[in-house]
């Protein structure tokens, strides 16, 4: 089972542009501010930390696979904002946690569930198996271990919302060409066991987190066409990827 071409390359295009249309706003902004067009009661709430994430979390919505990043982005940054924006009798920190409860109750309402469903819901570590090659992941205030046997690895996605999983991969086969992973972590981690002749490019993007290549040893592989691309985002959490 082949990726669709156009869909490999419809996420980068989006995401470049949509990445294109608000730096340019905000180079617009930026502008007025400096030139003292743009009033300190609206400067002081667009360059803030809350602006940065509902804007990353924009950017997330039309370039990942998965909404759940993006929309629990945009909620801790509305929160956290609507403070500055209105004067408000209560503390918005009283409200921020059932705003997040909610808007992650009505995810899992709302999301597409897997036509396979690889995960098993077990958090110990056990075998599985993978009928198309392909894992789709969704931990949310969860986690789990999980360790893929005598299968052709393809790609896929995990997302950790205040979770955290862990694949070992290390007696799986790598497809043929190029495979692509996407991960996304939010206050959560994801460690990946890869053999360690696996070549793996990173394409991640990082906000007070990171996701680092930590194998001691990297052997040359023996079929270079084989490559692992891992994108996405770690936004307050991390990621690795080791070998034994």
């Amino acid at each position: 089972m082949e990726p669709n071409k156009s869909n490999h390359h419809d996420g980068p295009h989006m995401k470049k542009y949509i990445l294109g249309v608000i730096v340019i706003v905000a180079g617009f902004l930026l502008l007025l501010s400096n030139t003292g067009f743009l009033p300190y009661e609206i400067r002081h709430i667009i360059f803030s930390w809350q602006m940065l994430l509902i804007g990353i979390g924009i950017i997330s919505l039309f370039s990942s696979e998965s909404r759940t990043p993006g929309t629990i982005l945009i909620l801790i940054g509305g929160t956290f904002i609507i403070p500055r924006i209105f004067d408000l009798s209560f503390n918005m920190m009283h409200v921020f946690w059932p705003a997040i409860l909610i808007g992650i109750g009505v995810l899992l309402l709302t999301k597409r569930m897997p036509r396979r469903p690889w995960r098993s819901h077990e958090p110990l570590l056990v075998n599985q198996t993978m009928e198309d090659g392909y894992v789709h992941e969704e931990n949310i205030f969860s986690g789990g271990k999980q360790r893929v046997i005598h299968q052709v690895f393809r790609g896929g996605h995990i997302n950790c919302v205040f979770g955290g999983s862990e694949l070992d991969l290390t007696q799986a086969t790598l497809a043929e060409g190029i495979s692509e992973l996407e991960v996304n972590t939010i206050f959560g981690g994801v460690t990946l066991i890869v053999p360690a002749d696996w070549r793996i490019q990173l394409k991640m993007t990082s906000i007070m987190g990171g996701f680092a290549d930590k194998r001691a040893y990297i052997k040359e592989s023996p079929d270079p066409s084989r490559v692992l691309i891992i994108k996405g985002s770690t936004i307050f959490g991390g990621g690795e990827i080791k070998s034994y």
